[in-house]
């Protein structure tokens, strides 16, 4: 009988499984569709109880594709990070869950700057006040939302549930921790001093365990309901997008890696720890290492929202040509110029977190003329987000990081259009990580290395292989320096103008009312 590892994802709009072998072969891979809420402006929301669902349909289906042949030794969960879920006494979630690119508390940070001050905030945590971070919407939940807030016995994170679920044991995985703004860097301990910003104390938090940590094993209630075999370990985790890093190959100093996920990712993979208050910091999987990383609220899940809304008129035309409907898209899109003829698109529809880190900025589109299309505003979301993945990369520069190597994963990936507007964009190659199921195969490793069955880290790599380079093409990376330039002065222009957009809403849906 062949030894065999479980990872699963709990991401933004979809919930993800992978069952695969030691020696690289992915066994069997499943996926469930998982709903984002948004049912304000700026408001992000997923349901842990339909994220346990998933888990336990996936389960179930990856351990019949493991049959008698495979014995699962080992099991980690990744997931979004730092989800906010209030857990009643008995474990079960108050509410919906408050999404890390969630910016409803755009007042609570505002006066946390006033009370706290970014420097200080920075020196104590290595990050900045802003939409991430738990301490507001702790602020926000106790304001709007009194009864949940005073019946929440504990805050978790996304797969910190899930793994509660499996084994029946809280805790808090490191990167949770370093990314929710109530860690003290410098201790690795919860400060008193943040926790009492979001008006909570350290015995509503549980412990901090590491990623590669056995946290438990899987309980029999848990057992029946997943068809996993009673007592299997479990790991404390990984962030996905650390995850999604790890297994992609982006672990060499210099490697970064974008993900395009339903938000979007950029870690940088670093030897030594390195902070920026434009950007977060994270445990990298290979103990003492870490990644510098941003994360632009909206990626795919902005391309979703584009198709669904306005691309009904294509799906007849994409069955016909026996593409699916992104792939029909990029088509009619591949046949426009760089720039869609005139349009620059500011990505920020669920607010921006790094590295402007603002969450009055919205979605913004500028040129529209007669002469434009849905193709051209799908081709002008594309750019979009790669323009945000640019002033990641400028950031960088800046600090004087120059990547090594850019390799892209998560579903958006597999657009060749989306990668080459991307590589010419940025002026430099990008390549696809192939055979790539995203979080969920880091997890599975780190669960793997936990249990021993793997040597040393650099392992991960017998499990996918790299795209041949997308090339920067000269006359697109020329037009794009002039579009992203208008990108960033749009951004300039109008970033004063958002937050009084937003009062004006507010009183008229207060007058309406």
């Amino acid at each position: 009988m062949k030894d065999a590892i479980i990872g699963i994802d709990i991401g933004t709009t979809n919930t993800k499984g992978v069952l695969a072998s030691t020696t690289g072969e992915l066994i069997a891979v499943a996926s469930r569709e998982a709903t984002l809420y948004s049912p304000e402006p700026t408001w992000a929301e997923g349901d842990a109880l339909q994220w346990w669902a998933n888990t336990k349909s996936i389960l179930a289906e990856l351990m019949a594709g493991a049959g008698a042949d495979h014995r699962v030794r080992a099991l980690g969960v990744s997931g979004m990070v730092p989800t906010l879920i209030p857990l009643s006494a008995s474990g079960t979630p108050l509410r919906r869950s408050i999404q890390q690119n969630d910016a409803r508390a755009s007042v609570q940070i505002a006066e946390l700057e006033r009370r706290y001050g970014q420097d200080r905030f920075f020196e104590r945590t290595g990050g900045s006040i802003n939409q991430q971070v738990l301490a507001p919407k702790l602020m926000w939940l106790a304001e709007r939302e009194p009864d949940v807030f005073e019946r929440a016995e504990v805050f978790c994170g996304s797969y910190d549930y899930i793994a509660y679920r499996l084994t029946g044991e809280l805790f808090a995985e490191h990167n949770w921790a370093l990314e929710s703004g109530l860690l003290d860097i410098t201790t690795g301990a919860w400060s008193d001093e943040l926790l009492a910003l979001g008006g909570i104390d350290a015995a509503r938090l549980p412990g901090v365990r590491a990623s590669h940590e056995i946290v438990g094993e899987v309980s029999l209630a848990a057992a029946a309901e997943t068809g996993l075999p009673v007592g299997t370990p479990v790991i404390a985790g990984v962030a996905d997008h650390v995850a999604s890093a790890f297994a992609a190959g982006a672990s060499g100093a210099g490697d970064l890696l974008l993900k395009y996920g339903g938000a979007g990712d950029v870690l940088y993979s670093l030897a030594s720890l390195k902070t920026d208050p434009r950007l977060f910091i994270d445990h990298h999987v290979v103990p003492g290492l870490y990644y510098l990383n941003g994360c632009m609220a909206t990626s795919g899940s902005l391309v979703k929202w584009f198709a669904a809304n306005f691309c009904s008129a294509d799906e007849a035309a994409a069955r016909q040509a026996e593409l699916s409907l992104y792939a029909y898209l990029d088509e009619q899109a591949s046949a426009l110029p760089p720039g869609s003829d005139g349009l620059v698109l500011l990505p920020y529809f669920l607010g921006e977190k790094t590295p402007l880190h603002d969450t009055f900025a919205r979605g913004t589109i500028v040129g529209l003329g007669l002469n434009h299309g849905r193709h051209h505003l799908f081709r002008a979301v594309l750019e979009g987000v790669a323009y945000g993945f640019r002033h990641h990369v400028d950031v960088l520069q800046e600090l004087s990081l120059t990547p090594a190597r850019i390799l892209a994963s998560d579903g958006g990936a597999a657009s060749d259009l989306w990668l080459q507007i991307t590589a010419d964009v940025i002026g430099r190659p990008v390549q696809r990580v192939i055979g790539h199921p995203g979080s969920s195969l880091g997890a599975a490793f780190v669960a793997g290395k936990a249990v021993g069955l793997f040597d040393d880290w650099s392992e991960v790599g017998r499990f996918v292989s790299l795209s041949e380079p997308f090339e920067p093409r000269r006359a697109a990376r020329a037009a794009y320096d002039e579009y992203y330039a208008l990108y960033r002065e749009t951004y300039q222009r109008l970033v004063d103008m958002y937050p009084r957009l937003v009062g004006v809403r507010g009183r008229v849906d207060r007058g309406a009312a």
